[in-house]
């Protein structure tokens, strides 16, 4: 029996959003933010439900909500895939995260900052070889803070470093392990780790969970082909109306394939059509 991998965020719910568990999830949250034993002693699940949620959820969905002990609201997400407008979509998230906060005549005051972590299995920032990036709003020449309410930080599993270790490291080299064994070294680098990993072992060894994690990762992965589907058709429409317009403006097969990247053959067809006009 393969061990199930915690980077599955049905699986990744599971295993910190469960008060049992939080050992795992002060240790992984130390890691990252290098928050204080005073912050973590008393973490709350905002959504005690959300490992619950139905494996046809819309994507994107937060994986885990929490909020400390001075009241931080942090939201922890994996994604296996990259989807489109990522970046806006999880700035979205973060500003809902600050203004949800406050009700009608609530002052500014009660305001305690929200921290995004998201882990990718893709690079979802290029322009860094670093696999964490921290992100705050910042005075553009100087780089201050303006304030402290929003950050995000990304993880980025692709880009693990080799050769050196550390908790926060461990943690993603424990995300991104698909067998036991290495699974059963990092286990012995941290005692939260070697927690969850036996906790793996314990969803693993159940069929139903399985079976739930299996639909839940086929919903994620046809969504994700429709999402891509869709956008690849769309670069395909946007190419052919380019294509169509300078083929009305008389401009040749080749020097229209070399603009557009478009074959001949779609090139011919495109020209059928102008004739057909």
């Amino acid at each position: 029996m393969n061990i199930l991998s915690a980077r599955s965020d049905y699986i990744f719910k599971l295993l910190f959003a469960d008060e049992r568990n939080a050992v795992c999830l002060k240790s992984f949250l130390h890691a990252v933010l290098g928050l204080p034993e005073s912050e973590l002693c008393e973490l709350s699940i905002v959504d005690p439900f959300l490992q619950k949620e139905c494996a046809d959820d819309k994507l994107g969905v937060l994986d885990v909500k929490l909020s400390t002990a001075s009241g931080q609201i942090v939201d922890i997400e994996i994604q296996l895939w990259s989807v489109p407008d990522m970046r806006s979509r999880i700035s979205y998230y973060l500003a809902n995260m600050v203004t949800e906060q406050l009700g009608a005549g609530d002052p500014y005051k009660k305001l305690r900052r929200a921290i995004s972590i998201v882990i990718t299995d893709f690079s979802l920032i290029d322009e860094s070889k670093n696999h964490h990036t921290i992100f705050q709003m910042l005075e553009r020449t100087e780089h201050f803070p303006f304030n402290d309410l929003m950050e995000i930080n990304v993880l980025d599993l692709t880009k693990i470093p080799q050769d050196h270790s550390d908790e926060l490291i461990n943690w993603m080299k424990f995300l991104k392990a698909e067998q036991e064994e290495e699974m059963e070294m990092l286990a012995n680098t941290n005692p939260a780790i070697g927690q969850a990993v036996a906790y793996l072992r314990e969803l693993s060894a159940d069929e139903k969970t399985r079976l739930r994690n299996e639909s839940y990762l086929k919903a994620r992965r046809d969504e994700w082909s429709r999402m891509e589907g869709a956008e690849k058709k769309g670069i395909l429409e946007g190419k052919a109306e380019v294509a169509r317009n300078m083929a009305l403006s008389g401009v040749d097969v080749a020097s229209i394939a070399k603009f557009t990247g478009l074959t001949s053959t779609q090139i011919d067809g495109i020209l059928h059509e102008v004739i057909a006009q």
